[in-house]
């Protein structure tokens, strides 16, 4: 492990992203920000009028014109900034750009409710027009969302709340990314080396127990610190949650989340139903594995060693890029030689350096190609990451291909079903490549380990985010304190047979997701469609595979749950879930076999 990290400029270009794709400077951004201010303009001249179907749909063709200016200026200026959090130019870019946007929101606050006056019936007669060919979903959810659309005095208001609403993401993410400092730890060869997040990923992993406890230790030392700051900031976003759900008349904040992805309520429920009635099958995999450590007792901070040490080996980047092309050839040889030239000309941005946002995403806006964020240090996991990512990314290339621009974005509910196929497509594709027993042993426990954490353990934050909104929204308070005993009592109840440490009841102070409300059990959702999409694909022939592509072209043409049963799976139903946690139980009976 190298001891120090790189800043910015001693990165190699070839392990950048290209954001000269979008904009070639900064003054370039600055030209599109002028010109977002006069075409705002023009579109507020469209406030009072209308009531023509002529009026709507030059209205409409303008604020696309307009959303796909900002989007872009958004996208590259958050990218600028998270390449280096120190960079304060980017910073005030990134300010600025995020300014107009709440500008551009509140400006434009009056567009939908004036639709809404319209009558219904005749707002749905323009469908029919060929020329609203891409706005028949937009005005089907306008008739969806009418009840909880304010005035317009009342929109406009809260649109200029928006920049002081996502305070306590970006107090969050600065705090994070920027300023929290940790110590230093010694690694497996004894070398003392600054904490970083990157680092904390691979050290947890450590075979050196030593290692991966004082690691462990050091983060939450570090959090626990910042304990009341960062409580503050949570309760904050909560307390935000429910009060726009409430001014915008749902029930809770919860259903404020799921009517966005016309998901019923229930669906969050049964998630968590189903993964309570079968925590014996977790408690299962815990024995097994604490079994396997030959250790008395397993702390949190054993979970994530690879039990096969010895194939604990590291990849190069060329070397991920190669098994995950290959792991993907199921889907077929149009879809490899596309993600093969993303890769290779300048999608990805690679490797951490001092100041970069912390672990993985994919994003992009319309009319470019999508944009991958890695910290890749070389482990198994960061060539899963790369599969994971690159899933997102052709999701969005192929959406955007085949979409017009109202529809090619596709919800956060179907987000996680093309990643994580094509991190079980890898899987299979590893498993099927390999003879050896300890190699499989690896690659089996490392597919149980995606199942606790992203289904599990996903769902015990989505359970956590369900606990403290609800208690916001019964006027109970909540402290610090409050916050870490329902989840130290959360990994209790999920984790039976780990001995708890109080180091885990800091631990819902490092998630980002939690200012992204109800957004993560999505990841548990979408890994279980992703299983039996994978599986169909895998067992089946051309008919499976062209509905899953038909799918990744899909964008955002239809409701989350629509799209999913058109590819062939039914998320209204619990069987996706059950049949992910069978898959489970059966592969921690394979690896047993294996020891």
């Amino acid at each position: 492990m190298n001891t120090n990290i790189k800043n910015r400029d001693e990165i190699e270009e070839q392990y950048k992203w290209n954001l000269k794709s979008m904009y070639q400077s900064v003054a370039e951004v600055k030209q599109d920000l002028s010109k977002i201010k006069t075409h705002l303009e023009q579109f507020m001249g469209y406030q009072g009028k209308l009531n023509n179907k002529e009026n709507v749909l030059e209205a409409l063709l303008l604020q696309d014109q307009l959303e796909q200016i900002i989007e872009k200026a958004y996208s590259y200026s958050h990218m600028k900034l998270d390449e280096d959090n120190t960079n304060t130019e980017a910073l005030a870019l990134f300010d600025q750009v995020r300014s107009l946007y709440v500008v551009y929101s509140e400006s434009t606050s009056f567009f939908v409710p004036e639709l809404m006056k319209l009558d219904f019936q005749e707002l749905s007669s323009f469908a029919e027009d060929e020329r609203f060919a891409d706005y028949r979903h937009f005005i089907k959810e306008i008739g969806r969302n009418k009840e909880h659309i304010l005035s317009d005095a009342e929109e406009k208001v809260l649109s200029s709340f928006g920049e002081i609403a996502g305070a306590p993401k970006s107090i969050f993410q600065t705090l994070n990314n920027a300023d929290l400092k940790f110590g230093k730890v010694n690694n497996e060869n004894n070398e003392s080396v600054e904490l970083t997040h990157g680092r904390y990923l691979s050290l947890i992993q450590s075979n050196n127990r030593d290692v991966r406890k004082a690691a462990y230790n050091e983060l939450y030392r570090v959090y626990k610190s910042f304990k009341n700051t960062i409580a503050q900031t949570f309760i904050n976003s909560v307390k935000k949650d429910c009060l726009y759900a409430r001014l915008r008349k749902y029930n809770s904040a919860l259903e404020a989340s799921t009517f966005a992805d016309n998901v019923d309520v229930s669906v969050y429920n049964n998630l968590i139903s189903s993964i309570l009635k079968n925590i014996p099958l977790l408690q299962q995999y815990i024995e097994f594995r604490k079994e396997f450590m030959q250790l008395p007792e397993l702390h949190m901070y054993d979970l994530y060693v690879p039990l096969v040490t010895e194939l604990n080996k590291k990849y190069s980047y060329p070397e991920a890029v190669e098994m995950v092309l290959k792991g993907m050839n199921k889907l077929g040889d149009q879809y490899v030689r596309d993600l093969k030239q993303g890769l290779e000309t300048g999608w990805v941005d690679v490797y951490e350096n001092k100041g970069k946002t912390s672990g993985a995403y994919s994003t992009g806006a319309y009319g470019y190609h999508p944009y991958i964020l890695l910290n890749y240090s070389g482990t198994i996991n960061d060539v899963f990451t790369l599969a994971h990512e690159a899933g997102h990314a052709m999701h969005t290339f192929y959406s955007h291909k085949n979409q017009p621009y109202r529809n090619a974005s596709y919800t956060i509910f179907v987000a996680e079903v093309a990643s994580t196929l094509n991190e079980n497509l890898l899987m299979k594709h590893l498993l099927d490549e390999t003879k050896d027993n300890k190699e499989k042993l690896f690659l089996l426990n490392y597919n149980l380990e995606q199942v606790r954490t992203t289904v599990f353990r996903q769902t015990m934050f989505a359970e956590f985010e369900k606990i403290t909104h609800e208690k916001v929204e019964q006027g109970e308070s909540l402290t610090p304190e409050s916050l870490c005993q329902i989840y130290y009592d959360l990994n209790k109840f999920y984790y039976p047979g780990v001995q708890m440490d109080d180091e885990i009841a800091m631990e819902w102070a490092r998630i980002p997701h939690f200012y992204n409300a109800f957004y993560v059990y999505k990841y548990a959702t979408g890994f279980s469609a992703a299983v039996a999409l994978a599986n169909g694909i895998l067992q089946g022939g051309q008919d499976e595979l062209q509905k899953y592509l038909g799918f990744l072209a899909s964008g955002g043409k239809d409701y989350p749950i629509e799209l999913l049963k058109k590819a062939g799976v039914d998320m209204a139903t619990p069987e996706p879930v059950e049949a992910c946690l069978q898959s489970f139980a059966q592969n921690i009976k394979l690896a047993s076999e294996l020891i």
